[in-house]
C-alpha cells in the first residue's frame, strides 16, 4: 500500500474537497488504515455516509474505486474469481477438431467415462492444463484489486449481508493482501488496495475478521455537523432554512420511526425545499414533499401530523 503521507488536518481538507466533511476520528482512522496497510471496517446506521467515505477517499487520492456489493447468496465465484466454462467448452471442441485431442474415446470436463482419469486422452494431451490458464479466468473484484496495476480502493459493502462461511475468503486478502488459485497458485498484490468494508451492524461479524481490520464507528451526524455538510453541498441555502432541516431531521431519528432519514436524502430534501423557493419546512409545499425524506407511509403520516401542529419557530429551538 502507498502510504499516504499526510496529517490529519490534511485529510480532512482533502476529504472536504471533495465533498466529505470528516472529523478527527474519522480521518485519523483513514490514516491509520494507510500507513499500517489495514482495511478499516466501518460500521453504523444505514445512511450515515459508510460507503461514501470510500468513494470520497478514492476520489480525493485519484485512485480506481473497486466495490463488491455484498448480499445474502454471494460465493466464491461472484467474489473472487470463476473460469470461463463456455469459453472453455469452445476450446475443447476446437481441439478436438484439430486432433490435439483424440478425436475418439475422449470425454468433455463433467461427463462420465469408463476410463481411469489417467488414461482418457483428454487428459493427457496438456489441453487440460491449457484451459485453466490466465486466458480463461475472470477475476472477480477481490482478485481485481489484488491484480490491478495501480493501488485502488476496495469497498466491500454491507458485509454483514453475507453468510458466515463466506467471511472466511476475505481473510487471506485481508491478511497478506493475495490470493491462492489452485491452478494458478498464489498472486500477491504489486500495489496494496486500501480496503473499506461496510456493516449496517444487522449480525455479529466473526472475531477473525474484525481482527484483522482497523475499527470506525458512525453514527448520524450531530445538528451543527449536519448543518455544516448540507452547506458543503448547498452553498446558497438560506441560513434559517439550513438550521430547520438540520433541526428536523435530527427530530426524525429520535422518532420511533420505520426508517430515519439518512445525510443523503436530508441532503436531497434540502434540495428540494431550494427548488420549490420554500421559506420553512412548515410551509405547505414543503410539507407536500415529505415524501423525498421519508419511504414509510407510516413515517409519512406521522411526520406530516407532526408538522401541522408546529410552528418553524419549534425547529430552531
Amino acid at each position: 500500500m502507498t502510504e499516504i503521507n499526510i496529517s490529519i488536518g490534511q485529510m480532512k481538507e482533502k476529504l472536504a474537497g471533495v465533498g466529505y466533511l470528516a472529523d478527527d476520528y474519522i480521518a485519523t482512522s483513514v490514516v491509520l488504515a494507510s500507513r499500517l496497510s489495514k482495511p478499516v471496517l466501518v460500521e453504523g446506521p444505514a445512511g450515515t455516509g459508510k460507503t461514501e467515505l470510500a468513494k470520497a477517499v478514492a476520489t480525493a487520492f485519484g485512485m480506481p474505486l473497486i466495490r463488491l456489493q455484498c448480499y445474502e447468496g454471494l460465493d466464491e465465484a461472484k467474489a473472487l474469481y470463476e473460469w470461463d466454462y463456455a469459453k472453455q467448452l469452445l476450446a475443447i471442441q476446437i481441439a478436438k477438431l484439430t486432433q490435439i485431442v483424440e478425436p475418439e474415446g475422449s470425454e468433455l470436463p463433467g461427463l462420465e467415462t469408463k476410463e481411469p482419469r489417467e488414461k482418457n486422452a483428454f487428459f493427457t494431451t496438456g489441453i487440460a492444463k491449457s484451459i485453466f490458464s490466465e486466458d480463461f479466468l475472470l477475476p472477480r473484484p477481490l482478485l481485481q484489486a489484488i491484480r490491478a496495476p495501480e493501488q485502488v480502493v476496495l469497498l466491500i459493502d454491507e458485509v454483514d449481508r453475507i453468510d458466515v462461511e463466506i467471511e472466511a475468503l476475505f481473510l487471506e486478502i485481508l491478511s497478506d493482501y493475495q490470493v491462492s488459485i489452485p491452478e494458478l497458485g498464489t498472486i500477491k498484490a504489486a500495489n496494496i488496495p486500501l480496503v473499506f468494508l461496510t456493516s449496517n451492524d444487522t449480525r455479529d461479524l466473526s472475531e477473525a475478521l474484525k481482527r484483522r481490520c482497523l475499527y470506525l464507528h458512525l453514527d448520524y451526524p450531530s445538528r451543527e455537523r449536519e448543518a455544516a455538510i448540507i452547506r458543503s453541498h448547498l452553498p446558497n441555502i438560506d441560513e434559517h432554512l439550513l438550521n430547520e432541516i438540520a433541526r428536523f431531521s435530527g427530530l426524525l431519528r429520535e422518532m420511533d420511526l420505520e426508517k430515519p432519514p439518512s445525510i443523503s436524502e436530508t441532503l436531497d430534501y434540502a434540495s428540494a425545499l431550494i427548488m420549490l423557493s420554500s421559506k420553512h419546512i412548515t410551509d405547505e409545499p414543503a410539507k407536500d414533499i415529505i415524501n423525498v425524506l421519508l419511504k414509510y407511509i407510516s413515517d409519512i403520516k406521522q411526520v406530516r401530523s407532526l408538522l401541522d401542529s408546529k410552528t418553524d419557530k419549534d425547529f430552531l429551538s
